[in-house]
């Protein structure tokens, strides 16, 4: 599976999806990408899944016909993240093609 994480998501994530081909938006060049540029990009590209930090995504973009899925994590802080990095991992692995699905980080 290919995964993408946006410009805004952890790199040290990408530590628990070993299993993966991770690719970080800045390793392509692609930080500067608006939403639907990005989605179409990585869809183009073979990319799977997008993992993103970018709360209004699913709001701007039709997912219904996308081939990508897309796992939207309620902050951008590693610190929060690191704890809850196995069951985001597990929400990426099993989530479905054109489906987007936001994963709450509990503030600690």
């Amino acid at each position: 599976m290919k995964i993408l994480f946006d410009a805004n998501t952890p790199a040290p994530l990408r530590r628990y999806l070993k299993a993966y081909e991770v690719v970080l938006a800045v390793e392509l060049n692609w930080e500067s990408l608006e939403n639907g540029t990005l989605l179409n990009a990585a869809e183009k590209a073979g990319f799977e899944v997008l993992v993103t930090c970018d709360q209004n995504v699913q709001y701007q973009q039709h997912f219904a016909d996308r081939k990508i899925a897309v796992v939207i994590l309620s902050t951008n802080h590693w610190r929060r993240i690191r704890p809850e990095a196995a069951r985001i991992a597990t929400t990426v692995e099993f989530v479905q093609r054109g489906q987007v699905v936001r994963v709450e980080v509990p503030k600690r």
